[in-house]
């Protein structure tokens, strides 16, 4: 496989609703990494009978783990090796999911019992969904600033095909 940059998929110009749109499809995909890890940490950690701050730890760790290898696997398709593969999605990614992430966890501390909540209650599932989408308008934006200076997803438009 050819490891060349594509142009196919430049970032657009600054302004308008194509940085938009590519904003909120950058979003997106990072919002499915960050939601997989969130998920199932919170799951697991409230399976487990950990605590609150093992739980939240745990769901920020896997939230980044599958930000990254969803943002790394287009990239390592192009042909790219697995370490500038990892680089492309730590520039991609970083401060996308750690925006989402903290948006996230400040929603879940901030709602009376989430963090004590079973598997079983509405108000865990409720809560956690809540905060995703929360997140997600939130994050919306940063990647948009993000795109519109050539950082964020912008690095990994290059890899795309």
């Amino acid at each position: 496989m050819s490891t060349q940059r594509s142009n196919a998929h430049a970032a657009p110009a600054p302004g308008g609703p194509g940085l938009t749109r590519s904003a909120i499809a950058a979003t997106l995909h990072c919002l499915t990494g960050c939601a997989i890890g969130e998920v199932l940490g919170m799951a697991l950690a409230t399976w487990w009978g950990w605590g609150n701050t093992s739980s939240i730890v745990l769901s920020i760790a896997l939230a980044f783990l599958f930000g990254y290898s969803l943002a790394m696997r287009p990239v390592l398709a192009t042909g790219v090796g697995p370490r500038a593969a990892l680089g492309v999605a730590l520039a991609a990614d970083t401060v996308s999911i750690a925006v989402m992430e903290l948006v996230d966890n400040a929603f879940i501390l901030a709602v009376p019992g989430a963090l004590d909540a079973g598997l079983t209650d509405a108000l865990f599932w409720g809560s956690l969904v809540a905060s995703l989408v929360v997140a997600f308008v939130l994050t919306v934006p940063v990647n948009r600033a993000l795109i519109a200076r050539g950082k964020g997803h912008a690095v990994a438009h290059a890899y795309h095909h």
